[in-house]
């Protein structure tokens, strides 16, 4: 057994010890993975932050009905459908869901938690403008509510020396991460992508050293080539969320013979590329990481050429033959800028695209599959 199925496995028996652990008094704080709350804060404080990255199953996206309208992602409303069935232990555990403001529909899943749930909620604003002071000092106090708001949950006062411990490990494992993420520059890739979304998705709620320890020991075996998939057509996996559990595609496109050698979407590698400064404010260097630093998603303002430029400058760095867009029902922005870049990827590299809806409806797979397959003999072809 690999050390990445070992992990994955062991997952399970992860979220055993989170229930153990706050029966035993441990605060347990959710949080909506886009790339805007600071796990790092949450550990100095003495809880343990826990990713909500499930998604992918209808069931769930149905039960948000009594709680949400319809025209809303997805993803978004799986996260209350997740804890109103009871199905999912990681849904029931949280003390306090944390939920960055970006757009209606991560607004949804704080109001719907807000007024079906009884876990208290907290939301804090995140800008759609980067390079403005004022909008920037506008997150540096989301930060600071957000420090006072852990410390009252737990009691315990988030001094500098711990949270800089939190930081540099947060570092590290980012960094660890990146590097294994990126052994899919070569050819064949150094892991397949299948592989990489699962190591990715468990890190939302490993214990950091057992995660630490464990991509220590992947990155070797990576090396060795324990993890080489067949060689295949170079895909570029781009939307708003790849959730755990929401798989039909990754599947379809290697069964049909492709490798995803990068993928960007909000809970993927790209929050993860930023290290953070741990001389100085800690709270103003997390900010200038979180929100200055990173590409933003799709719906920042006067950003979108910025994206481009990073999607194509993925493209060339993992040599990609062809990138499928996955947008989720009633994600507009993401909807209308996979529209736009695919006039730019045409007009820059004339790679062939393909852009993919989904609701998480099991209905979907047959019509999928004969895309997939067909985008991808093209792409074969082309190459």
């Amino acid at each position: 057994m690999t050390t990445l199925e070992k992990l994955v496995t062991d997952s399970k028996e992860r979220i055993s010890e989170l229930i153990r652990l706050k029966q035993d008094g441990t605060k347990i704080v959710g949080y909506v993975p886009n790339g805007y709350m600071p796990e790092e804060l949450v550990y100095a404080s003495g809880a343990i932050p826990v990713g909500l990255v499930r998604g992918g199953d209808h069931e769930a996206v149905m039960a948000s009905e009594a709680h949400l309208f319809r025209l809303l992602d997805s993803f978004c409303r799986s996260q209350i459908g997740y804890r109103v069935l009871g199905k999912e232990a990681l849904y029931q555990l949280p003390d306090l869901l944390v939920v960055p403001i970006t757009d209606r529909n991560i607004t949804a899943i704080a109001d719907s938690w807000e007024f079906s749930t009884e876990v208290e909620v907290f939301k804090y604003g995140v800008p759609r403008y980067k390079g403005v002071k004022h909008a920037f000092e506008y997150y540096v106090e989301g930060l600071k509510l957000l420090k006072q708001k852990l410390e009252k949950l737990t009691g315990l006062e988030i001094k500098k020396d711990r949270l800089t411990k939190e930081v540099e490990l947060s570092n590290i494992i980012n960094h660890r991460l990146e590097e294994i993420s990126f052994t899919r520059k070569s050819q064949p890739p150094g892991i397949s992508g299948k592989n990489f979304f699962g190591l990715n998705h468990v890190s939302y709620y490993a214990d950091r050293q057992v995660l630490l320890s464990a991509l220590e020991s992947i990155s070797l075996e990576v090396k060795r080539g324990e993890y080489l998939p067949r060689r295949g057509a170079r895909i570029m996996l781009v939307g708003s969320t790849m959730a755990q559990g929401d798989s039909k595609v990754v599947d379809l496109l290697e069964q049909a013979g492709a490798n995803i050698v990068i993928e960007e979407f909000s809970e993927g590698i790209r929050p993860r590329q930023q290290k953070i400064e741990t001389k100085g404010d800690l709270i103003r260097n997390i900010a200038t990481t979180y929100l200055e630093g990173r590409i933003s998603p799709a719906l920042f303002h006067g950003v979108m050429r910025e994206r481009f430029d990073y999607l194509l400058t993925l493209i060339k760095e993992f040599r990609v033959d062809g990138v499928v867009w996955y947008s989720l029902m009633y994600r507009d922005c993401y909807d209308r800028e996979g529209l736009l870049f695919s006039r730019v990827l045409e007009k820059e590299t004339g790679i062939p695209f393909l852009k993919i809806n989904s609701d998480y409806d099991a209905a979907e797979t047959g019509q999928l599959k004969t895309r997939v397959e067909t985008f991808i003999d093209m792409v074969k072809q082309g190459r």
